[in-house]
């Protein structure tokens, strides 16, 4: 199962269901009902693991490429792995790889089919969109605002799955909040990581068309967006947040995303920042659900 799991890169997708399980928890200003909650835990697993599965997928032509031009680094913390793309290593068949990711994407669609008929769209969506990711790989450096489509998916769908019919306002928001936190904190840190195989295979990504100061730069607005944004997350949910959140917010922002892109803006060349940056931004989905969710429990006590 190794071999599966590295394909799909469980251990960053476990990260990720943080992140839609935070806004879950801020639009309807409380925890859903146990059965929705292990619902939505399971499809939100599946999505992820659908999704990351097909990014190998369709890539596998070009991490092939990458593996025979030289080594390809370990990546990061939450995702390192002697295994990484076992389907350019040749460790995993590509007919299997092709099995895990219908079975997942199924699971998926089923779940999203029983939560709200309209995420099933979310979640074609979100599939077509990762082919589109793959295919500009040697194409554009725009293919990062497709990544935040992507990413902005899953918190998307939470939204649907406690509020059939929610205000579009509120929405912008969330996937504005999504969108600079992939950019600065996921998609050009693990391009500048892997700058060096990338150009290697001619690859256009920001820190190669840009290089490493204005795209130091990006990451520094876009994270610094990020954390601007979340202390305007609670004009769409019904909680009291109060302090509590507003410090919570700004400490997660400060620690995870505002310091280690500093650094990594200050540095210009060190890829070893980068793949800091990509593991501290990859624990603060996680940090703003503990966050939300004290928020909750502590709100539940007062008002009872």
């Amino acid at each position: 199962m190794e071999r599966f799991f590295a394909l799909s890169r469980t251990t960053h997708g476990i990260l990720d269901l943080a992140m839609p399980g935070f806004v879950a928890v801020l639009w309807l200003g409380g925890f859903p009902d146990l059965l929705t909650i292990v619902i939505s835990i399971l499809t939100a697993f599946a999505a992820y693991t659908a999704i990351y599965t097909l990014n190998d997928l369709v890539g596998v032509a070009g991490d092939r490429e990458k593996f025979a031009t030289g080594e390809i680094k370990e990546g990061y913390s939450v995702e390192a792995s002697a295994m990484r793309y076992p389907l350019a290593q040749n460790a995993l068949g590509y007919r299997k790889g092709l099995l895990w990711f219908v079975v997942w994407f199924l699971v998926a669609l089923i779940g999203a089919w029983i939560l709200n008929p309209i995420i099933v769209l979310i979640l074609v969506a979100a599939a077509i969109l990762e082919v589109i990711y793959c295919l500009l790989f040697k194409v554009t450096y725009w293919r990062t605002l497709v990544s935040g489509l992507v990413k902005a998916s899953g918190p998307i769908s939470a939204v649907f799955v406690v509020d059939p019919d929610p205000g579009l306002g509120g929405l912008l928001l969330i996937f504005a909040w999504v969108l600079f936190w992939e950019i600065g904190g996921q998609n050009v840190p693990a391009d500048w990581n892997d700058t060096e195989e990338d150009q290697r295979v001619g690859a256009k990504t920001i820190p190669i068309q840009f290089g490493f100061m204005r795209a130091g730069l990006v990451v520094l607005l876009t994270l610094s967006l990020t954390v601007v944004i979340s202390l305007f997350l609670p004009l769409v949910s019904p909680l009291p947040l109060g302090p509590l959140y507003l410090l919570g917010s700004i400490l997660a922002g400060y620690f995870l995303l505002l310091k280690p892109g500093y650094q990594i803006y200050r540095s210009h060349m060190d890829g070893r920042l980068a793949a800091k940056l990509f593991d501290r931004a990859s624990y603060y989905p996680i940090t703003m659900l503990v966050v939300i969710s004290l928020v909750a429990v502590v709100n539940l006590f007062v008002w009872n």
